[in-house]
């Protein structure tokens, strides 16, 4: 049985970031809390799948205003195969110098922090998003496999792997392939691990961050299901707070 065994996996996996990556989550949170408490941002940006951490961490319930994605919708996939298909993307995120002209449409300065997440971090769009963001003294957090770190060269051109250009590393605890499970009879491994990693390691940030704000004496308004949510108007509020906000960073 295939699916109990992922369970499994998955749950070691899981546990064993709990306690070989807490260390870099609570350095990282320490710089997502600055950002934060000066009103500033923590960016979140990955390409392919590792858009989907990005997607999820704001607007989402128990998330607040600073946590801001950078999205472009070309390097996400909205078909298959044709337009906004994933050929094109996956070589889309492989060509130097076209992140620029994504990061140029942000406002970015030495008081914020970002998250660049990148499995194999070995692909033009998280190296240069890292390396856009070191330019304007921003701290770079990046999320990435660090078995694929070891087994792998670097491809870009400045001969650098995303990891290279971080201020804190997190280690996504997936292996270079991904999918963990073997299957007899079938020749490729199946079920990825990275997107379930990262989402935790995403929602252990906020978690943390938020610890750290709360000592500090600091309350940003959050968002709330509204499954349980006692004010009508409260996330109306958050999203009053975040049209201020965005001025800042656009």
């Amino acid at each position: 049985m295939s699916a109990p065994l992922y369970f499994s996996k998955i749950t070691h996996m899981i546990e064993d970031l709990g306690k070989e990556s807490l260390p870099s989550i609570q350095k990282a949170a320490g710089f997502m809390a600055d950002s934060i408490a000066a009103g500033r941002a923590v960016f979140y940006f990955g390409s392919g799948h590792s858009v989907i951490p990005a997607l999820d961490v704001f607007p989402r319930y128990g998330s607040f205003v600073g946590l801001q994605p950078i999205h472009d919708t070309r390097l996400m996939w909205s078909n298959v195969i044709g337009p906004g298909g994933t050929p094109e993307l996956l070589w889309l995120e492989k060509q130097e110098g076209y992140i620029r002209n994504v990061f140029d449409s942000y406002v970015m300065t030495a008081q914020d922090s970002i998250i660049v997440i990148s499995h194999g971090g070995l692909n033009a769009a998280g190296i240069e998003a890292a390396m856009y963001a070191r330019e304007r003294g921003v701290k770079v957090i990046a999320i990435t496999s660090m078995q694929n770190y070891q087994n792998n060269a670097a491809r870009h051109s400045s001969g650098k792997k995303l990891a290279d250009l971080a201020d804190v590393v997190i280690d996504n605890g997936a292996p270079p392939e991904d999918s963990i499970i073997k299957v007899i009879g079938w020749e490729e491994p199946v079920a990825a691990s990275s997107t379930v990693t990262v989402l935790v390691i995403s929602m252990a940030l906020i978690a943390e961050t938020t610890t750290l704000l709360a000592k500090r004496g600091i309350h940003i308004p959050t968002f709330v299901s509204p499954n349980v949510m006692p004010d009508s108007d409260h996330n109306k509020k958050v999203y009053a707070l975040y049209k201020e906000f965005r001025r800042k960073i656009y």
